[in-house]
């Protein structure tokens, strides 16, 4: 299952934006993310009533980009607020990198990773709606 996002929040970058109406917004300073943070437009997620939110895994890529990967596993947390995790074809996530956007989370959250199946199935479920 591929999907498009667009990037709100590069890896490496305090710079969190907020895509709304088709446009950026810079919305807060705050420490670097571990990973290419956005959302992928269109698809709301349940718990939030938010565009759902996704991960790009990778080298970072600037705010506003719009990027398609395949859906390859999930950030699973207590309180619905799911993360999808997307990679290019063939690019495996750097040494760490999933581990750094587990412990990005509260503890309290308790974040976990779900494989590539579990991703999709939940993903479709939403797109059925």
């Amino acid at each position: 299952m591929r999907l498009s996002m667009v990037v709100e929040w590069s890896k490496g970058s305090p710079f969190r934006y907020a895509w709304k109406e088709g446009r950026l917004a810079l919305v807060a300073v705050d420490q670097p993310a571990p990973v290419n943070y956005g959302l992928i437009p269109g698809l709301i997620n349940p718990a939030d009533g938010e565009e759902l939110d996704a991960v790009y895994l990778g080298p970072p890529l600037p705010p506003g980009t719009q990027v398609e990967g395949e859906v390859v596993g999930m950030v699973w947390l207590a309180d619905g607020d799911h993360k999808l995790l997307l990679e290019a074809e063939g690019q495996k996530p750097g040494p760490g990198e999933v581990q750094g956007l587990l412990a990005w989370f509260h503890p309290s959250r308790n974040p976990r990773l779900l494989g590539p199946g579990e991703a999709r199935n939940w993903v479709s479920g939403l797109l059925r709606g």
